[in-house]
């Protein structure tokens, strides 16, 4: 297959909407280390004037931060929108004024709308393309709008669905979903809970009763995919800096004899899925923009049962990772470009 040289390859230049984030660093650090991607602009409201240290490409950078209103949105040609959950449409809906390609962070355009009942801003989609490439690959290709998916759900969708489109989850059964994250999943807003102090040495539940804003996406998508069951989700904190690890129990509507055969078939291709038959951990995944899968038949169940677990950088493929994997669809670029396997 003829390769064309890097330097002969289309650049475009992409912005940065709240990069003071933890999603919003990593994203500037895709940029500054992919190979067609330069970054126009990085935008923070509080700590704007300030400057931003980056590593990426073997190196630290310096990035200047901007008001979003200092932003040249129509000079982008694709805008990360890396902006508080509530306070991102807006945002959206200037940049699709503005002529321009945007990924969307914030739970603001994703299916069910975090749970929100509210109006996106005028010019903003209803039903922007759900950025989960592993599903839905064709509707990002050239789109113009996307809705990156949570951290959480990401995890959770990856696992579920080759056996929802199998059909192989028991009609009607519950899925229980018990995912621990890292404590940057919680954004970089000082909170009490999240200090040093209470957080280290601790694990504890949160989020409980089926209340966390993912869980609308999740329902959503299972629908979509065919299944009929209950989620039943419980998310919990770990004293860690990043990554998810979900496990779930499926009842199933047929028994299997191989754990991972639903995932083989459904995931054979896929440059960003991982099969292991071993259990997938934290350290597998850290730094890298994947999604790593372990399943276990267990034994004394009266119900046919699967245990699948998910590993994920929860700022990686979780966040910015999956969100440059979106812009590469979107702009016509390799899909793994600037992505650490």
């Amino acid at each position: 297959m003829h390769t064309i040289p890097v330097e002969n390859q289309p650049s475009f230049r992409v912005g940065v909407l709240g990069a003071s984030g933890y999603s919003g660093r990593e994203l500037c650090a895709l940029v500054l280390g992919h190979p067609q991607l330069t970054l126009a602009f990085a935008t923070a409201h509080s700590q704007k004037g300030s400057t931003l240290r980056v590593k990426a490409a073997g190196r630290v950078h310096e990035v200047p931060l901007i008001g979003p209103d200092e932003a040249d949105l129509a000079g982008a040609d694709l805008v990360f929108a890396a902006l508080p959950h509530g306070a991102s449409a807006e945002w959206v809906a200037r940049v699709i004024a503005a002529g321009t390609r945007v990924v969307d962070l914030s739970s603001d355009l994703r299916p069910g709308h975090g749970g929100v009942v509210h109006e996106l801003p005028a010019g903003v989609p209803q039903d922007a393309p759900y950025g989960l490439p592993e599903l839905f690959r064709d509707g990002l290709r050239g789109a113009r709008v996307v809705a990156n998916p949570g951290c959480y759900a990401t995890s959770v969708l990856v696992a579920l669905a080759p056996l929802a489109r199998a059909g192989l989850i028991a009609p009607g059964g519950t899925v229980s979903i018990a995912a621990a994250s890292g404590v940057s999943g919680a954004g970089v807003t000082p909170k009490f809970e999240y200090l040093f102090a209470e957080v280290t040495e601790n694990y504890r539940a949160y989020g409980v009763g089926n209340s966390h804003r993912h869980l609308f996406e999740m329902r959503d998508t299972m629908s979509r995919l065919g299944a009929d069951c209950d989620l039943l989700f419980t998310p919990h904190l770990l004293p860690v800096d990043r990554g998810i690890l979900s496990t779930i129990s499926v009842p199933l509507s047929r028994p299997l004899t191989d754990a991972l055969e639903p995932y083989r078939a459904a995931y054979a291709a896929e440059p960003f899925v991982e099969l292991t038959t071993g259990l997938p951990a934290l350290a597998d995944v850290q730094h890298r923009n994947v999604v790593r899968i372990g399943a276990v038949l267990p034994t004394g169940m009266r119900q046919p049962t699967l245990l699948v677990f998910s590993a994920i950088d929860n700022l990686v493929k979780g966040a910015a990772g999956q969100a440059v994997q979106n812009a590469n669809l979107m702009l016509g670029l390799d899909e793994a470009a600037g992505l650490m396997r």
